[in-house]
């Protein structure tokens, strides 16, 4: 018989630790290789961690909702003798792609990118992501140590800072004693003052009709980026209008016979993802990050495309590498995210490396939307509903009115390096060449 050691897997870029959510097997269950045995959830997508081994589940080293480091072993199996050298040979493997040292250095860079300066060192062990709330939440390290744990060794967990915040802390922005500014009114001679300022929880009054619902995980994580991205970056918003008629026309065209011969529906989705990408090629100073003082110009376009799920929340997965897709490979590539959404069946690599997202607002009716951008990206584009509507159509005859197709795309960036030009010269691309489709074109 041999030990084999079950490890949390490296999930993607920046992520460093995981929360354990449910056991699929208890001790003295048989596991059978590749088969789930633990669900997990990080702050970007739940996901499940598979056996490596066959064997008999002997141990398990963390509870639900206690929270895991990336490479740390979360559960122990006893394997047969006839897949010793098999197993020891997937260990040594698995011991080389996530050696200790990487764990270490993934985990240093991510709390050095993520972490700010009021969460400064401490005696006490805190996690990435426990000192990425603290920094949302304006809890300093004074602050956070107060927090008393409940996780091993009296380590404050994700739950624990969450349900700290919720019990109505007060949040004290620093206090600046009175000094004299360096722009000073001169004429006045007088001192600009800023005092403390305490941000209170105010009770919400609930009676006998209310009802009070628990935000999901989910839901809670998604509030918190949505109020980090607007704090971060300063958002701005471009709107175009554009005519989808020959689109349409050809959609209709050919949507029957594209169906029979790829076995996929064709949507409009795949068709504006195709030239999102070719703008982006167009302006590349779109697909950029930003990080401290310094812009990262990514190399890949990588196109998040926003996605409801069952439970009413997004969840963003990555088209990979969008510009070196065809027509057709677009809509296997948007129809496969969109399903395994719909389905719970993402990877946390189809949630990673986007470098711009899209979402479609007109699919719930909107014309168009102001969307907030999904950060550490600087730009989002949403796309509104495809109307009817009259519009004036110019000839060498004359103009006359005629009926088309038309929608608006709403551009959020982030103006702190994106230009008013840019942001609109962006969308100004993807409208020429939407409205240059050839309506006799073959996919």
């Amino acid at each position: 018989m041999s030990r084999f050691e079950i490890k949390l897997p490296k999930m993607g870029e920046s992520v460093a630790e995981a929360t354990i959510t449910s056991w699929l097997k208890n001790v003295g269950d048989s596991v059978e290789l590749d088969e789930a045995i633990v669900e997990i959830a990080t702050d970007k997508v739940d996901s499940e961690v598979p056996s490596e081994v066959e064997g008999i589940l002997i141990e398990k080293l963390f509870e639900v909702d206690e929270v895991v480091k990336v490479g740390g072993t979360i559960a122990v199996i006893e394997t047969l003798e006839d897949t010793i050298v098999d197993t020891d040979i997937k260990f040594i493997r698995k011991e080389e792609e996530v050696s200790a040292e990487t764990i270490e250095k993934e985990i240093n860079e991510a709390v050095e990118k993520k972490v700010l300066s009021n969460v400064s060192d401490s005696e006490k062990f805190f996690s990435p992501l426990v000192k990425n709330i603290a920094v949302t939440e304006g809890i300093s390290m004074a602050e956070l140590e107060t927090i008393v744990g409940t996780g091993r060794d009296e380590r404050v967990t994700k739950n624990d800072i969450l349900a700290y915040i919720e019990s109505g802390r007060e949040s004290v922005q620093p206090v600046i004693e009175e000094q004299n500014m360096q722009f000073q009114p001169k004429e006045l001679g007088q001192k600009v003052i800023r005092k403390e300022v305490k941000k209170t929880t105010v009770p919400i009054s609930v009676n006998g009709d209310d009802e009070i619902i628990e935000m999901s995980r989910m839901g809670k994580l998604v509030a918190q980026h949505m109020v980090a991205s607007v704090q971060t970056s300063a958002h701005v918003q471009s709107f175009i209008e554009v005519d989808v008629t020959n689109i349409v026309n050809w959609r209709n065209k050919v949507k029957e016979a594209f169906l029979n011969r790829e076995g996929e529906n064709m949507t409009y989705t795949p068709i504006f993802m195709q030239s999102v990408a070719k703008a982006i090629k167009q302006f590349p100073m779109i697909n950029i990050a930003v990080e401290d003082d310094k812009i990262i110009k990514r190399k890949a376009i990588n196109l998040g495309m926003a996605a409801a799920l069952a439970d009413g929340n997004l969840i963003v997965p990555v088209i990979k590498n969008a510009d070196q897709l065809n027509l057709v490979g677009m809509v296997k590539a948007v129809n496969d995210l969109a399903n395994k959404a719909r389905n719970g069946k993402l990877n946390p690599d189809d949630i990673q490396g986007g470098t711009y997202t899209v979402t479609n607002v007109g699919g719930f009716g909107s014309v168009f939307g102001t969307p907030i951008i999904n950060q550490p990206q600087v730009a989002i584009l949403a796309l509104g509903a495809v109307r009817k509507v009259p519009a004036v159509i110019e000839t060498p005859e004359g103009d006359f009115i005629g009926i088309r197709h038309k929608m608006f795309l709403s551009h959020s960036y982030d103006h702190r390096v994106v230009n008013g030009a840019l942001g609109g010269m962006f969308i100004k691309a993807i409208k020429e060449d939407l409205e240059a489709w050839d309506i006799n074109k073959k996919y």
